[in-house]
């Protein structure tokens, strides 16, 4: 069986995006309304500066006690985010986030066309587990390496 890529596997494929000088208050409602974890921070030409996700609410934003109501996206956003082009296979995208530590993965054409985020979520359980097996054998191999 092939395996899925990532635009294949993608619930969502609506791009949900602000612009850096939103609020994390205009984020937060925005990402409820739709029921998504995240939303990509975009420049005036589109182009994609930044992502704000659940976790950098929680961390960058409630742990520190900043107001939601008039701090920027650009203050808390994660700059240049790591993205994948559309036909990376599911297995290889939760590799990418395993060994990044993150859940949201923006995924981009050549030409540059935000096509979605794929999120973990979207991700099988069998896919799951494909990724989590060469992460311990990448790890194996970096401890053998040492």
């Amino acid at each position: 069986m092939n395996e899925r890529t990532v635009l294949q596997s993608m619930a969502q494929r609506h791009v949900l995006s602000l612009g850096p000088q939103a609020t994390v208050y205009e984020a937060a409602c925005l990402m409820t309304r739709a029921a998504c974890g995240s939303v990509l921070v975009l420049d005036a030409a589109g182009s994609m500066v930044g992502i704000v996700t659940e976790r950098d609410l929680m961390t960058r934003v409630l742990a520190k006690a900043v107001d939601p109501q008039t701090t920027r996206l650009s203050a808390i956003m994660t700059p240049e985010p790591q993205t994948v082009p559309p036909e990376t296979r599911v297995c290889d995208a939760v590799l990418i986030m395993i060994e990044r530590g993150f859940r949201h993965l923006p995924v981009v054409a050549a030409s540059g066309r935000i096509l979605g985020v794929f999120s973990v979520r979207d991700a099988l359980p069998r896919e799951i587990g494909n990724a989590v097996s060469m992460a311990e054998f990448n790890d194996q191999i970096n401890d053998a390496l040492g």
